[in-house]
């Protein structure tokens, strides 16, 4: 069975997060299309580079297997402060996989209450946007559904954590040989 993916994308994304997990898991075989935050499908992230989404995110309204929350600023709280935005990533909360790297899980996911039991990660300084969540400096963090990643360092981590949870170990296994597969 075939797994989907959307990926939020709002001016000011850190690229590399974004784009890490995007290849990683098209490279995996996942389905991922590219939402685009703030009425434009061009979207520009905080270092100038310019991504092209599938479609707006007012007007997605299937559910995927995985919604994922790139960090950046101010990419993060530009998505914290959409509503379409906010309202899928509630969807899939309920009972698909959301996943937030860097500054998004305490600047997006916090306030929409997902990171209620304390076990999450986010960017060293960002803890302040979500005071009721007690973080943890670990890299990735898996809670249920709720999968956090601290920083763009640990962007790969996160792929194949991801890509294990939608299509088990031995499909990370070989993700993982082939990114790495000189060391």
């Amino acid at each position: 069975m075939s797994k989907s993916a959307v990926i939020l994308f709002a001016y000011g994304f850190e690229e590399v997060e974004a784009l890490t997990v995007y290849d990683g898991l098209v490279r995996a075989g996942v389905k991922v299309v590219k939402l685009a935050v703030g009425g434009n499908l061009n979207v520009v992230s905080s270092h100038g580079v310019e991504i092209v989404c599938d479609e707006l995110v007012e007007n997605y309204n299937d559910v995927s297997d995985l919604i994922y929350v790139p960090g950046g600023m101010p990419g993060s709280t530009n998505i914290a402060q959409c509503w379409s935005a906010n309202e899928l990533i509630i969807k899939h909360a309920q009972d698909r996989l959301v996943s937030a790297i860097c500054a998004a899980p305490a600047v997006v996911l916090g306030p929409l209450g997902l990171l209620h039991s304390g076990k999450a990660t986010c960017f060293p300084g960002c803890e302040d946007y979500s005071p009721s969540v007690s973080f943890v400096c670990d890299g990735v963090v898996e809670d249920r559904n709720i999968i956090t990643a601290k920083s763009v360092a640990y962007a790969w981590p996160l792929v194949f954590t991801l890509v294990e949870r939608l299509l088990g170990s031995e499909a990370a296994e070989k993700l993982e040989k082939t990114i790495y597969w000189n060391i």
